[in-house]
């Protein structure tokens, strides 16, 4: 993706000014972003001349045009002659991670982060500088597979609405833009043939299309509005910022007889920076974008701005440091679950670009997570759009094995996008010592069980989850209290769950103390709360052989109190006959069933929940020795 114009950013570079009549040239190609040439000048004078300076700007041009292994050798050649800047530390860096040297990537990371120890790339990476291959060992999320539309130019941009998918491309020729040496890009749109492949790719109207560029592009809910990216371009004029650079702005059409008419500009277009990348949330209501206006955080930020009900437009709102870093957040996609995707180079990423997802929660948002490979790879991975229901949808990448520069890859969803560790930790409650061997269940949200694991040395273990979950977690070992926890995953990337368990000594008095032991209305069957507390005395009687109890069942008033005292009885039944079948003798248990006549809650007109806790059964210690 750096080797097209997409979004044109003066500080993926440094500013440059010429150092002198040698590179004065060269120097003005690379202002003019016209990078090919430009390395052919700063190379001819690296031929004849060592000098730091050339060498930074020849790497700076192999960087934008993302030949890694040029980019690579420069840097390194910069560095050589004593250029010390962060920055080139971190292009370095990147260009290392992009050839698959991960171990020296993390070494000129270091050095960076001590060079630039508040920015938030060095933060990310100092909390884990180790990320790579715990990116590359996360489950595979997605299937991708080369779409039959790609030529051996760019192609890109891919979004579907209806049966319809629009993209971006340079395939037809025509004049070339300098920053690459490649045609300028249009808007196509292709329909899917009998076999479900892409086909039949036609060039928007010259409405839309025009000879600068027009780049990626998103719609309204109900079709008729297209939001798309193009040069500073309107009204026959083309505008450059004072600088001499030219911006891109976001531009609406209407759909007007089966073509995209009406074309007008964003409000909020400038003339001195790019506003682009555009994505409409499927209400209607939020679009988002990419842009380097001033007061970012980094070299391009995603932005948001209301739509109003008459067309009209909000003011636009940075979307912050969870989102935003130093580096460059290009693409977003908004779902329809409030999902945003987007790429960046500045959250820890396995290659250039990433593909990230945030759940946007109000005004604020979700764990930024790197959605692994294959989706992201070690080059440029960009333009992701996904259909939430289908579970399909298109992601642009520029990694080997392609067709042309950048090819439209088809996704298919395989595993959840989001989902959390849980680390539970299973300690001594008095002590706060680990417990090893015990056992971990876990249960969803219906008390199915899900898996079950024993801890380890440290009293942990791990289970991953879906995010937004809800769990229950149940933690036994002999001579403890069972403990049973309601857990919400959240979407954070790890959970911490920490389980004290209590001695049983805790639990007994007179009677055993537990959490109440409830039955169904006029029902005498095991709950599965029930069973869970029901356990706690099974490991108290196993750990005191000769402990004798004898269990008590209350009923609540409804019905005749005749009908209640058989109902109890069959209640202490089942309640001794599921002790027993858990290994304990019956000789060691009693039980009467008490019908209504010693409620715990003495009420004429009970609730629901009143007569619940009368249906309860009681343990007696009749002796312990």
């Amino acid at each position: 993706m750096k080797k097209l114009y997409i979004l044109i950013l003066i500080l993926a570079t440094s500013n440059v000014f010429a150092q002198n009549d040698k590179t004065k040239k060269a120097d003005k190609l690379f202002k003019d972003l016209r990078y090919v040439k430009a390395a052919e000048e700063y190379k001819e004078i690296a031929i004849e001349e060592a000098d730091a300076y050339v060498y930074e700007q020849l790497a700076n041009c192999y960087y934008n045009l993302f030949k890694t292994k040029d980019a690579e050798r420069w840097y390194s050649q910069t560095i050589s002659e004593g250029n010390t800047k962060p920055d080139v530390y971190y292009k370095y860096a990147q260009m290392l991670k992009a050839n698959g040297k991960y171990q020296q990537h993390n070494d000129w990371m270091a050095k960076f982060a001590k060079a630039k120890p508040r920015d938030k790339r060095a933060i990310a990476f100092n909390k884990n500088p180790n990320y790579i291959p715990q990116i590359l060992a996360k489950v595979t999320k997605f299937e991708v597979k080369n779409s039959e539309i790609n030529t051996k130019n760019s192609d890109f941009g891919a979004i579907s609405t209806g049966s319809t998918v629009y993209f971006t491309s340079t395939r037809d020729g025509g004049r070339k833009y300098g920053w690459n040496d490649q045609p300028y890009l249009d808007i196509y749109m292709a329909t899917y043939d009998g076999d479900g492949e892409l086909s039949k790719a036609v060039a928007l109207s010259k409405d839309i299309n025009t000879k600068f560029h027009e780049g990626t592009v998103s719609f309204s809910p109900d079709g008729k509005t297209m939001y798309f990216t193009r040069e500073n371009y309107y009204d026959g004029k083309f505008k450059k910022s004072e600088g001499g650079q030219g911006t891109l702005n976001l531009y609406t059409a209407t759909m007007s007889g089966g073509e995209w008419t009406n074309v007008k500009p964003v409000p909020f277009n400038n003339d001195e920076y790019s506003v682009g990348h555009p994505a409409v949330s499927t209400d209607g209501k939020t679009l988002y974008f990419a842009s380097d206006m001033p007061g970012g955080i980094g070299q391009s930020d995603l932005y948001k701005v209301a739509i109003n009900s008459d067309g009209s437009f909000g003011e636009p709102e940075n979307l912050g440091g969870d989102i935003n870093t130093e580096g460059r957040e290009f693409f977003p996609y908004i779902s329809s679950n409030n999902t945003l995707y987007f790429s960046s180079d500045g959250h820890l990423t396995i290659g250039g670009l990433d593909v990230f997802a945030s759940k946007v929660k109000g005004d604020s948002y979700g764990a930024v997570r790197n959605l692994g490979t294959p989706l992201n790879s070690n080059s440029d991975d960009f333009s992701f759009t996904f259909n939430e229901e289908s579970k399909k949808g298109f992601v642009a990448s520029n990694r080997d094995g392609g067709k042309g520069d950048d090819d439209i890859y088809e996704v298919n969803l395989i595993n959840p996008i989001c989902d959390v560790d849980y680390v539970i930790v299973v300690t001594d409650k008095e002590t706060g010592a680990a417990l090893s061997g015990a056992n971990v269940v876990l249960a969803d949200d219906k008390g199915n069980s899900v898996g079950s694991k024993t801890t380890d040395s440290e009293g942990k273990v791990t289970f991953k989850v879906e995010c937004d979950k809800s769990s229950r977690v149940e933690a036994t070992i002999q001579g403890y209290v069972p403990q049973q926890i309601d857990v919400n995953s959240g979407d954070n990337p790890e959970k911490v769950v920490d389980i004290p368990l209590a001695p049983i000594e805790e639990i007994i008095e007179d009677v055993i103390v537990l959490n109440p032991i409830y039955f169904d209305f006029d029902k005498h069957n095991i709950r599965q709360d029930a069973a869970f507390e029901l356990d706690k005395v099974v490991n108290v009687m196993t750990k005191y052989p000769n402990m004798v109890i004898k269990v008590e069942t209350h009923t609540d008033v409804r019905g005749p109190a005749s009908y209640n005292q058989r109902l109890s009885d069959r209640r202490a039944k089942s309640t001794v006959q599921y002790i027993i079948s858990k290994g304990i003798d019956a000789s060691r248990l009693s039980s009467e069933g008490k019908g209504e006549s010693s409620p715990l809650v003495d009420c004429k007109k009970c609730t629901d929940e009143e007569h619940q806790q009368n249906r309860r059964s009681d343990f007696i210690i009749v002796s312990k020795d």
